[in-house]
């Protein structure tokens, strides 16, 4: 099941996240970007595939400068109904603090491999090629992300 460890993390009872259920995506993928202020101030970058939100850990943020690249670390799959989701989760819940969503938009994939991930994004603050490759050096779950030359 798809959304098995994401909520295995959550009291539903307790925190205002969806519970959501993987369904089939839309037409045209969606992306977004939650600015996650929790233990740790990081970005959570989540792109619609197989019916659920691929999700990484963006601590410094998407870059926005084609060529820098950043640290991303892959993180359990979220429902698509987390894409509109802000709100605070509560103190002693998984990921407790306030979600903000900072850019959210539409994404065309143009490499979905199991080491390489390329999409175009289109949003309302970031536009562009954007590529993640695993880093193998970071661990199971370490990936880097930079935005490509268009």
């Amino acid at each position: 099941m798809p959304l098995n460890e994401y909520r295995k993390l959550r009291n539903f009872g307790k925190t205002p996240e969806p519970a959501g259920v993987a369904r089939t995506g839309q037409e045209h993928p969606i992306f977004v970007i939650q600015e996650h202020q929790s233990r740790h101030h990081h970005f959570d970058l989540r792109l619609e595939r197989d019916g659920v939100l691929k999700s990484w850990a963006v601590p410094k943020g998407v870059p926005e400068t084609p060529g820098e690249k950043r640290i991303a670390v892959e993180t359990e799959d979220h429902p698509l109904e987390y894409g509109s989701f802000e709100g605070t989760i509560p103190k002693g819940e998984y990921g407790a603090g306030e979600v903000k969503i900072w850019d959210r938009g539409l994404f065309e994939p143009m490499v979905w491999e199991t080491d390489k991930i390329e999409v175009v994004m289109q949003g309302d603050k970031i536009s562009g090629r954007y590529v993640l490759v695993r880093f193998k050096k970071a661990g199971d779950h370490g990936w880097l992300i930079f935005r490509a030359k268009d």
